[in-house]
């Protein structure tokens, strides 16, 4: 890893990071957390990122951050989008997730928006600073709590985007037909897109064949909310 002061911009003093945290101690932690380090200065702090994108949107580019430390899960409110991460790492800004509660397929989602470093809560301090400064230097970091819950995906059957999205509205309840007007194709084509998924299914040792059984597993890859029972 390149050190900070070789990786930073020439014509800054210090790297400007962003906090979106829901949980005000969290956020106060993590904020002054990263305050104490030289060659860092927070620049905003915010619940969410609908809170933060509009603040983006009026700050001059001098003084938006490098850096947004994240959190995917919010308790009153949208979880992160990762179409709207995918924008901000688009338009030049890194982003690190530090989350507790992650999921497999919200990691894999950040992962496919091009988030290049994720730390759980639940990791040292030491981990954290580590994992921002891994990220501005535009390194790769993940701590064993992020990767267990990768590790845990490992028995995932991969699916497509599309295969996904079948299973995901037919096991929620809706009808061969429905799921077809959803998916903007003819219904023959969402019936393929479903018997591939019982197939894979079958073929990951997890066999599915109903709607009930479907359902099932889709809840187990956390694609859907776990039901009672």
């Amino acid at each position: 890893m390149a050190s900070s002061e070789e990786s930073r911009p020439a014509e800054d003093r210090f790297w400007r990071v962003a906090i979106v945290e829901d949980h005000r101690l969290q956020r106060m932690r993590t904020e002054e957390l990263l305050s104490g380090q030289s060659g860092l200065r927070v620049v905003r702090t915010a619940e969410s990122l609908a809170e933060l994108v509009p603040w983006l949107a009026t700050t001059d580019v001098r003084g938006r951050p490098h850096l947004i430390v994240l959190d995917l899960v919010v308790d009153r409110g949208a979880d992160a989008d990762p179409r709207v991460v995918a924008d901000l790492i688009g338009s030049g800004m890194r982003v690190l997730v530090l989350s507790a509660l992650a999921s497999a397929p919200q990691v894999r989602a950040m992962i496919r928006a091009g988030v290049n470093g994720f730390v759980g809560k639940r990791d040292s301090e030491e981990d954290i600073v580590a994992a921002t400064w891994a990220v501005l230097g535009r390194g790769h970091w993940i701590t064993p709590e992020m990767a267990s819950v990768m590790a845990a995906d490992s028995a995932r059957p991969p699916l497509s985007d599309q295969e996904e999205r079948a299973l995901v509205l037919y096991a929620s309840g809706l009808t061969l037909d429905a799921v077809a007007r959803a998916l903007g194709v003819k219904r023959d084509t969402a019936k393929k897109y479903l018997d591939r998924v019982k197939v894979k299914y079958a073929d990951a040792g997890r066999p599915a064949r109903t709607k009930i059984e479907l359902h099932r597993e889709a809840a187990r890859d956390g694609l859907l909310p776990a039901t009672d029972g």
